[in-house]
């Protein structure tokens, strides 16, 4: 830096010297022109003036050599400062590449330790899987002797079972022995039972039987001799399974069909209902020994209960046979009238009662009661 400056101080001197000298010179012709312009005439002001236009050229060439110095020393100027940026360019890029060797060094420095770290890792991780393993083969070992230890405690047990099996089976046989012993004796209980109840049962039917009869010879006793004459029924053509009558048309005694048949299904189901009662008592009071007798009390519940379940039962089915006698009635021609005199029945009492074959009257023994 210090030898540029000196060049610059040597550059500045010789200008300063070459313009002291132009103006010397400028001087000492400005004092001739003075004096020769008194001297010269005319003619001579010609020369004069080519003269100063000569000198007017050397003047400009001069400056414009001073001006191609200038220029060379500014381009000289730049050269160094170039030069000057060049180096010092050249000395980053230099530190730049020191700098670059010394982070390369330790990237390698690193890579090493991460290289040495990573062995060290695996080497670690082999000796873990080593004792793993160990630890897993004594592991296997054990439960290798626990599973023989197992299957001879599970042969055991199996042995202890199939003899458990075996008493069981045994004791179980003869349970089933004793049992079917109870149950003979259970069922020839209750057939003698059935027999006797059977027995009853009979002499009640003909006790009843009897009674009926007596009744009924007592009411024929006391009826009247002769009965008149039923008058006879004017009937039409049979349609449907009907026959209209003058009294009864189609259309009535299909309404009334429809209305026997609905009670007939519902007196069934109620029958049938009320058997299914009856047997459940007998099954459940079987269990207690229950007897359906005069020594069990007639004043027990279970037995009120079926003896009522029953007479309900009988009476439905009653009252079943008469709609069936009604629904051959409407099929023949003969419904609606009475059995006893034959006369029309009123439609009022029909549709309150379907299968009724008698008058209000000949029900109260008045009027046409024979």
């Amino acid at each position: 830096m210090a030898s540029k400056k000196k060049t610059v101080k040597k550059k500045a001197a010789k200008k300063s010297g070459q313009v002291g000298a132009i103006k010397r010179a400028s001087s000492s012709k400005k004092t001739k022109k003075t004096g020769s312009k008194k001297k010269l005439d005319t003619g001579a002001k010609k020369k004069l003036e080519l003269k100063k236009k000569l000198e007017l050229k050397k003047k400009l060439e001069l400056k414009k050599k001073l001006e191609l110095k200038k220029k060379l020393e500014l381009k000289k100027k730049l050269e160094l400062k170039k030069k000057l940026e060049l180096k010092k360019k050249l000395e980053l890029k230099k530190k730049l590449e020191l700098k670059k060797k010394l982070e390369l060094k330790k990237k390698l420095e690193l890579k090493k330790k991460l290289e040495l770290k990573k062995k060290l890792e695996l080497k670690n991780k082999l000796e873990k899987k080593a004792r793993e393993a160990a630890l897993k083969a004594v592991k296997r070992q054990r439960e290798v002797e626990k599973r023989a230890a197992m299957v001879a405690k599970a042969r055991a047990l199996k042995e202890k079972q199939k003899e458990a099996v075996r008493v069981a089976k045994e004791r179980a046989k003869l349970k089933a022995e004793q049992i079917a012993e109870r149950l003979a004796l259970r069922a020839a209980k209750e057939k003698e039972k059935q027999a006797i109840k059977a027995a009853r049962e009979a002499e009640r039917a003909a006790k009843l039987a009897a009674r009926e009869a007596e009744r009924l010879a007592e009411i024929e006793a006391n009826r009247k001799p002769v009965a008149p004459p039923k008058p006879p029924i004017i009937k039409g053509v049979m349609q449907d399974g009907i026959t209209p009558t003058k009294e009864f048309n189609f259309e009535f005694l299909l309404s009334q069909r429809e209305m026997l048949l609905a009670e007939r299904r519902n007196l069934l189901g109620q029958a049938d209902r009320l058997e299914s009662e009856a047997n459940a008592i007998v099954e459940n009071s079987e269990m207690g020994d229950v007897q359906f007798d005069d020594e069990g009390g007639e004043g027990d519940t279970m037995v009120v209960e079926r003896e009522r379940d029953l007479t309900l039962s009988a009476s439905a089915r009653q009252t079943v046979e008469e709609i069936d006698d009604a629904l051959k009635r409407i099929e023949t021609g003969d419904y609606g009238y009475s059995g006893r005199s034959g006369l029309p029945i009123p439609r009022e009492r029909l549709k309150a009662l379907p299968w009724t074959t008698e008058l209000v009257q000949e029900r109260a023994g008045g009027i046409g009661s024979y």
